[in-house]
């Protein structure tokens, strides 16, 4: 059974580019599946322009789902990033 947590979107400017890119090198090499769910649709968490389509803003709930090895460590790193507030430098 996959591990299922929420989190709420906090970077003001929301998942965007950067955060994007961020989390997808982060479980690069993953072997089991991974999932965000939003009202706006569901991303494979290896496909940044998927992710960005979902059109995550500061304050959208989301579902994350793994399923494979470790998998609650997994989820916790995923939720961590989802809702992290990223200060890139201008």
């Amino acid at each position: 059974m996959p591990a299922t947590g929420n989190a709420i979107i906090r970077n003001e400017a929301g998942i965007h580019c950067r955060p994007s890119t961020h989390i997808i090198k982060s479980v690069e090499g993953y072997q089991g599946d991974m999932c965000v769910r939003a009202e706006s649709g569901e991303s494979d968490l290896r496909s940044m322009l998927s992710l960005m389509m979902l059109g995550l803003t500061q304050g959208t709930p989301v579902e994350v789902e793994v399923d494979g090895p470790d998998e609650e460590t997994q989820l916790a790193n995923i939720i961590g990033m989802l809702e992290y507030e990223y200060d890139f430098p201008q």
